[in-house]
């Protein structure tokens, strides 16, 4: 994801494991999470990756503090999560500005590919973003 923000020119902020509340509501803590062309409080995107617990049912904890997109890695897939008119909806491209045209299948490719060769997975996506 950073290697996509920084070859396109797009401003972000890595906001790593940090846990997210609004204190006495609900707090959830994301894998990775950044914020897209300004720094905010709450993040525009979080990552989960999943490999026992969490998935979908942390949902509405993103929902209360408002995450406009959540994205769940799990056995090799990806899915995605849009905030719209209150609820999440699933979708298949990224809604936030500049991340609308990520290769997702390239993205799914690289990450899986970085399990043996991070370095090779980074050069493999600049390569064809």
């Amino acid at each position: 994801m950073t290697t996509f923000l920084v070859e396109q020119g797009i401003f972000f902020k890595p906001t790593g494991a940090m846990t997210q509340e609004k204190e006495g509501v609900v707090s959830v803590q994301a894998d990775e999470s950044y914020c897209i062309r300004s720094v905010k409080s709450i993040p525009d995107l979080s990552i989960e990756v999943v490999f026992t617990s969490g998935g979908i049912s942390k949902l509405e904890r993103y929902k209360a503090l408002g995450v406009l997109e959540v994205w769940f890695w799990e056995d090799g897939s990806l899915k995605l999560y849009h905030l719209q008119d209150g609820s999440y909806e699933p979708i298949d491209r990224s809604q936030l500005p500049g991340l609308n045209d990520l290769d997702l299948d390239l993205l799914k490719r690289c990450i899986l590919m970085a399990e043996t060769d991070a370095g090779e997975a980074i050069r493999a996506f600049r390569r064809e973003i």
